[in-house]
């Protein structure tokens, strides 16, 4: 089963992190790496860039428009998936606890099937 791991960011949380902390996640993050790899559990990452270099298309009263990333109001974006292939969901969660973010309050890992896929093999 193909499993997303999305990384839910908050640029206040981070910004109050100390440059220690910052160094724990970015090695807490390259060592999930080695782990899903070596298991063979892993199909796919990448980071995405900051949210202030986003654009959201969209209609809107019956015209496709083109506004500023993501609504301001959220605190929240997704900042970077896990694309993994493991056997059940609860391996998943499993992975996902490792993740260095679900150690730090306001930061959260979401867990979703993927239902379809299309485009390279994988």
């Amino acid at each position: 089963m193909k499993f997303v791991l999305m990384m839910q960011i908050n640029n206040a949380v981070l910004d109050a992190l100390t440059e220690a902390e910052r160094e724990v996640v970015m090695n807490g993050h390259q060592e999930f790496i080695r782990t899903i790899q070596e298991s063979g559990e892993m199909i796919g990452t990448q980071a995405l860039g900051d949210v202030s270099q986003s654009v959201t298309v969209a209609a809107r009263g019956g015209e496709t428009v083109v506004t500023d990333g993501p609504f301001v109001e959220a605190k929240e974006y997704l900042g970077g998936y896990y694309l993994v292939d493991v056997e059940t969901k609860e391996r998943a969660v499993e992975l996902a606890r490792l993740i260095p973010d679900t150690r730090i309050d306001g930061l959260a890992v979401e867990v979703r099937p993927v239902m379809f896929s299309a485009g390279s093999e994988i």
